[in-house]
């Protein structure tokens, strides 16, 4: 069960707190992967893969059976100073038709076998511009955090978190910049197909703001605070609440790592039950994915959001799964090992 959260520093105890990976679950999935019908490490990454999930869901012959798919929406104030090649208002449009089925994600969903749940978070009133001040107050982090940690089925043994939020790869630049160093560009690009001197403006407006919270940053969820969006944050309380079941998650594109580089800032371990659905096609993800330690599962030049690379990636790890639990060993085969 996930603790009530009252409190930021209910939220760090609870991430820090999280209990690790089942050894017992761990070795034994790790034993019949080496007395499986195929050649040692023939299936490459899969059996790795398999082997991590089935830690993650204490069970040395795991199945898939309940994926559930998140997306979360957010404005942002931020889009004021023209850091968007689209309107605030396509985020609410965006929300109706994920409701009524129509986006790539409710395809990729569907395909997967997974439950989908929309969680639009107060579109009316956006997070203040965060060149300007903080983007959200204590409170506001904290309601937010909640909309991901509540959102969450328990049920679920395979979570997937996506975002829609015009103008939203701002403040995952800005957040990657304050938490990672480097310069504003190395970590701000096109975002939804910006100009040169829409590049150039958005640039100035990250580095404006990692410049004016840099102090008050002490971890994840202060930058959270300054830099971050509703939907950033309630991706990073999902992911944090499927840390604390047990619920392995595959991670999507550069804004949702930008969340979940908000939890390894904030606890060690953080991300040990995920990995990287896909290496998305804006262009500091490749250096985002490096720092989180994470490789991806899938390169398709994707630059959607919304879950959907994540989403595909489900297909991956069923594979891998399916193979490591539904392949017979050499003894139930009947077949010599050498």
């Amino acid at each position: 069960m996930l603790p009530q959260l009252s409190s930021l520093d209910d939220f760090r105890a609870a991430l820090a707190g999280a209990q690790v990976q089942d050894q017992a679950a761990l070795d034994g999935a790790a034993a019949r992967n080496s007395q499986l019908t195929k050649p040692p490490g023939a299936l490459g990454r899969l059996e790795d893969l398999a082997i991590w999930y089935g830690g993650w869901r204490g069970s040395e012959r795991p199945e898939i059976k309940a994926p559930q798919v998140i997306v979360f929406a957010g404005n942002h104030g931020v889009t004021a100073q023209g850091v968007s090649a689209f309107p605030a208002e396509v985020t609410a449009q965006m929300v109706i038709n994920f409701e009524h089925g129509g986006a790539a994600i409710n395809q990729l969903a569907r395909l997967a076998g997974a439950r989908m749940d929309v969680h639009a978070l107060e579109l009316e009133r956006p997070v203040a511009d965060f060149a300007q001040g903080p983007a959200m107050s204590q409170d506001e982090l904290l309601a937010a955090l909640k909309a991901g940690w509540e959102a969450v089925d328990p049920a679920a043994d395979l979570l997937v978190v996506g975002e829609m939020g015009i103008g939203n790869t701002t403040p995952a630049a800005a957040l990657a910049c304050a938490l990672f160093g480097g310069e504003a560009a190395d970590w701000t690009g096109r975002g939804t197909g910006v100009d040169d001197a829409g590049l150039a403006n958005k640039t100035r407006v990250v580095a404006e703001g990692v410049a004016l919270h840099e102090a008050a940053i002490k971890d994840g969820l202060d930058a959270l605070a300054c830099l971050g969006g509703r939907e950033i944050a309630a991706m990073a309380g999902a992911i944090a609440a499927a840390r604390v079941l047990h619920i392995p998650v595959i991670l999507d594109g550069f804004i949702c790592c930008a969340a979940a580089a908000c939890l390894l800032h904030t606890a060690d371990g953080a991300l040990d039950h995920t990995v990287a659905g896909h290496q998305s096609a804006e262009g500091a993800h490749p250096a985002l994915l490096a720092k989180l330690g994470k490789q991806p599962l899938l390169s398709l030049g994707l630059r959607l959001g919304e879950a959907s690379g994540a989403a595909l990636a489900i297909q991956v790890l069923k594979g891998a799964v399916a193979c490591h639990s539904g392949m017979a060993t050499f003894a139930e085969a009947g077949v010599s090992d050498g």
